[in-house]
């Protein structure tokens, strides 16, 4: 299991990915490698923030408990 800091690590990197491949999409005729790169990238983004927000509140639970 990744740890909060870890986790919180990979979703910044995640963001900055996310910019990149967004600025090298063209303005028409999106190609469709870069495009399933972008999707992978959204869909792993999502992934990690919900390991995140489970892994808070967790904590949160064990502190109120």
């Amino acid at each position: 299991m990744s740890t909060l800091a870890q986790l919180e690590k990979r979703l910044a990197e995640l963001d900055e990915e996310i910019a990149e491949t967004k600025r090298r999409l063209p303005a028409h005729s999106v190609k469709p490698p870069v495009m399933m790169d972008l999707l992978a990238l959204e869909d792993e983004y999502d992934e990690v923030a919900k390991e995140i927000a489970e892994l808070k509140r967790c904590s949160k639970e064990k502190t109120s408990a």
